[in-house]
């Protein structure tokens, strides 16, 4: 009896043979700092929820959610993303991408920042429509890679969509009394902030406590670091006058006392005796 050939055993590739760029580029001046910006500001609360380290943010890169030719048909790249209890690296190489049948977690929230008209970020086209139909993103996120919120930034409207995954589909969520959008698992808000960073004034996605404190960058929490210190020489400093006004009131009194023990003396009266 002829026995069979064996199939080799089935090999998917991982992030390091997978392309780690399509060869696009950042479209805007305003897409990196934003990027930064929403890293920068959330990194002390995502320190604090995974001790261990364990989660990933991604910016710009790469999810590879379907195996495809060319791969890069197979990947979305959002602007900004998190996936909790993932290791930063894998292997100790850098991730070059986030490849889903590697990793099987999906990321928690994945942000996208309108550059167009918005139309690439709110595309529901299904795969299945047709052999030659390419995945709309927000298709990609809702149904195969099923991402529990997704946010749309438009910074030229001042303005930003948060969608929650509730049983199969989107729903777009009701910002609070704030303004804000809250991102439960992680307990914060998401929302617009306008001020300037990095020399541009503009209207930008930040993030929020859950009870409505802006969640500072690097620098403004030095800055209120330096604040802090300030008031504390501050407080200090009067501290150290009010001592000194204290110690020469006392001088003045003590003075004060020599001064009539001397005439009572001269009166011929022994002050110890009063």
């Amino acid at each position: 009896m002829a026995i069979a050939p064996s199939q080799p055993a089935l090999s998917l590739p991982d992030h390091t043979q997978l392309p780690e760029t399509d060869g696009t580029f950042v479209k805007n001046f305003q897409e990196h700092p934003q990027s930064l910006l929403l890293t920068d500001s959330i990194r002390p609360v995502l320190d604090a929820l995974h001790p261990d380290g364990q989660y990933a943010i991604g910016q710009d890169c790469g999810i590879y959610w379907r195996l495809t030719d060319p791969p890069e048909r197979g990947a979305e790249a959002p602007d900004w993303f998190y996936v909790p209890n993932v290791p930063p690296l894998l292997d100790g190489q850098r991730r070059r991408s986030y490849v889903l049948w590697q990793e099987i977690i999906a990321p928690l929230i994945v942000i996208e920042f309108v550059s167009g008209d918005g139309s690439e970020e709110r595309d529901t086209t299904s795969p299945l429509a047709s052999p030659e139909s390419k995945a709309g993103k927000f298709w990609v996120y809702e149904q195969a890679i099923r991402v529990p919120f997704y946010a749309i930034y438009e910074v030229d409207k001042a303005s930003v969509e948060v969608y929650e995954l509730v049983g199969n589909h989107y729903q777009r969520c009701t910002p609070n009394e704030r303004g804000h959008f809250p991102i439960d698992p992680i307990g914060v808000e998401l929302g617009i902030w306008q001020g300037q960073y990095l020399n541009q004034d503009l209207p930008w996605l930040r993030w929020w406590d859950c009870e409505g404190n802006l969640l500072l960058n690097g620098d403004e929490r030095a800055e209120q670091e330096r604040h802090r210190a300030e008031q504390e020489r501050h407080r200090a400093e009067q501290e150290r006058q009010r001592a000194e006004q204290e110690r020469q009131r006392a001088e003045q009194e003590r003075q004060r006392a020599d001064r009539l023990a001397a005439k009572l003396r001269e009166m011929g009266i022994n002050p110890e005796d009063l």
